[in-house]
C-alpha cells in the first residue's frame, strides 16, 4: 500500500458520467501525483476499500463531513531510477 509522500501515477482514470455530483477535482489517467494521505474508503458498490488523498487534489466534504478520496487500485507507485538500476543489478547472475 501507499505511504504519505509516495509518487504515484493514475492507471484508471475512467469514472461514472454523475461523478461530479460528488468529486470537484479528479485525478488523470497517465498523470502523476503525490499521495497526501492513505484512508478507509467505501466504493460505488458500498464496499470498503483503501483510498487515497493526493497532493493537489482536494474535494470538498461529502455530507459526512469527509473529503472523499480515490481508490487505491487506480494508481500504482512510480519507480525511481535508484530501484530500477538496483532490481536490474539483482537481475544479474
Amino acid at each position: 500500500m501507499f505511504e504519505p509522500g509516495a509518487r504515484v501515477v493514475c492507471v484508471d482514470g475512467k469514472f461514472p458520467p454523475d461523478i461530479r455530483d460528488y468529486f470537484n477535482a479528479l485525478p488523470v489517467q497517465g498523470r502523476e501525483y503525490v499521495v497526501r494521505d492513505l484512508v478507509p474508503g467505501v466504493g460505488w458498490t458500498m464496499r470498503e476499500e483503501p483510498a487515497v488523498y493526493l497532493v493537489g487534489v482536494v474535494n470538498l466534504p461529502n455530507e459526512k463531513g469527509t473529503e472523499p478520496g480515490f481508490a487505491c487500485r487506480r494508481f500504482r507507485e512510480v519507480e525511481t531510477v535508484t530501484e530500477t538500476r538496483t532490481a536490474e543489478r539483482s537481475d544479474v547472475v
